[in-house]
């Protein structure tokens, strides 16, 4: 079994459907792994492309700049490679078809681990959580289980050479669920803040630092650290594979009420 205390997946995949959400949500994280030896692959499922109110301003304008900044923040991070799926902004379904392509992407690159956002429709009396959000947490879901290990789904896959293949771990960001998991962001909260100001389109005159240290250090209080990311991981497969780094960078714990 996995010390989570120390674990650092040997691959990692993140899944979201527009330029920055990685960048609000699990950068730190994604900047940690990729530090101590993680292939790191983006999926950015939209161009984020409709997210403008600027005067003559045009969907496939603000494409160009979305992809551009999100490169860039991919790069900052340290990633291994970042990729555009090019789905509808604002109009992103749980399609089967879309589905089959992250399947494909998940077999193609064998992560251990997919981070992705919650499916959940949740709301509070100032808040909506995006559809586009939800939907790409289903699909990504759907595309770990059942789909990338079953060799019966998409058996076209197989013909293609993508084998099937078994996530150990799903790591839920923005969830609306309590966080049962933490990665230590102390290291790499800096770097979150500058992959994120990359964003310049969507950021404007606002500089992100502070809420961001704000937002890390709530977290990380909650488990002794000084800044953190939390997320609910879900356990599908425990393993024990060839040795890991053993920096310590993540601690599973359960949400103080």
């Amino acid at each position: 079994m996995i010390d989570a205390n120390n674990y650092i997946p040997r691959r990692a995949m993140f899944i979201f459907a527009h330029p920055d959400d990685i960048e609000f949500g699990s950068a730190g994280t994604a900047a940690k792994w990729a530090k101590y030896g993680s292939e790191v692959t983006y999926v950015v499922l939209t161009d984020g492309n409709i997210g403008s109110h600027e005067a003559g301003m045009t969907a496939e304008k603000l494409a160009e700049i979305r992809r551009r900044e999100q490169s860039e923040a991919a790069e900052v991070a340290g990633v291994t490679r970042c990729l555009f799926m090019g789905e509808p902004d604002g109009r992103l379904q749980p399609t089967l078809e879309l589905r089959k392509k992250l399947v494909r992407l998940i077999r193609q690159y064998r992560p251990n681990v997919v981070v992705c956002g919650d499916p959940q429709f949740f709301y509070s009396d100032g808040y909506i959580n995006h559809p586009d959000h939800r939907h790409a947490g289903q699909v990504a879901m759907e595309a770990v289980f059942p789909s990338s290990d079953s060799p019966l789904i998409f058996p076209e896959l197989i013909v293609e050479g993508f084998e099937p293949h078994k996530v150990n771990y799903v790591y839920i960001s923005f969830g609306h669920r309590e966080a049962n998991t933490y990665v230590d962001i102390t290291e790499t909260v800096d770097v979150k803040i500058a992959a994120l100001r990359k964003h310049a389109s969507q950021l404007g005159d606002w500089d992100p630092e502070a809420r961001v240290r704000e937002w890390t250090a709530e977290s990380g209080k909650k488990v002794g650290y000084a800044y953190a990311e939390g997320y609910f991981r879900i356990t599908l497969q425990d393993i024990e594979e060839e040795k890991e780094p053993e920096p310590e960078t993540e601690v599973e714990a359960q949400a103080e009420a």
